[in-house]
């Protein structure tokens, strides 16, 4: 059976995450990040795409996307992938030779509140998480990087929900259990991450209702007769 057709709304933030093909690092030297940026800023340019937050790690990256219109975020996101792809061997003379990544790209939806500001501090401090840098602003492959000042070719949008002046401490800040593991049950299932009411209407428009449901069998006796 194929898998489900992706939808995706305009006007509605997405967490984006893909990793490499059997975790291999495909991000080593600088040329190696400047160039999945290059690309990055040229399909924004293509699709007029918002990009709100980006991390780029050794053998994964995150994107925090803002899409304006349906299906726009499936489509920059096809471009990005293929392009990277393609680009990806053929400096490093290896066309033909395997998958880069894993599969295709994992996102949930995110609604524009606190939930929004908890994905983006989730994002933006992945290298402190990891505890490859000591401070956030130290890794130079971010969108925290380019707040702090770093000038990228890739341009970062507002997003829905202005981040507070006291943004760097925030970041800086040990991210709560409870919203670490929210974040983490959305990256498995491509739940939507927010209140209630807003998660359940998201889901039904977005065919995603699977993802709220338990996985598993049904224990015994549950079931009707």
């Amino acid at each position: 059976m194929g898998r489900a057709k992706r939808i995706d709304m305009g006007g509605i933030v997405y967490h984006v995450i893909n990793r490499a093909n059997g975790r291999l690092r495909i991000f080593k030297k600088k040329a190696d990040f400047e160039a999945f940026e290059r690309i990055l800023a040229e399909g924004v340019e293509r699709y007029a795409m918002r990009v709100c937050g980006y991390c780029i790690m050794g053998n994964h990256w995150h994107l925090v996307l803002w899409p304006r219109a349906d299906g726009d975020m499936s489509q920059f996101m096809r471009w990005v992938t293929l392009t990277h792809t393609q680009r990806w061997h053929a400096a490093h003379g290896t066309v033909g030779i395997g998958h880069l990544y894993q599969g295709r790209y994992k996102s949930f939806p995110v609604q524009g509140n606190c939930h929004y500001l908890t994905v983006m501090r989730y994002v933006e401090a992945n290298p402190l998480r990891a505890e490859i840098v000591d401070a956030a602003g130290d890794w130079p492959w971010s969108s925290f990087a380019v707040r702090m000042g770093l000038e990228k070719e890739l341009p970062i949008s507002r997003g829905p929900v202005a981040l507070p002046a006291n943004w760097p401490g925030l970041v800086a800040l040990v991210m709560e259990p409870n919203d670490l593991a929210a974040i983490e049950k959305c990256l498995k299932r491509g739940a939507p991450l927010g209140n209630e009411r807003w998660v359940t209407q998201t889901a039904a428009k977005l065919q995603l209702q699977s993802t709220l449901r338990p996985r598993g069998r049904p224990r015994k006796g549950t079931g009707h007769l």
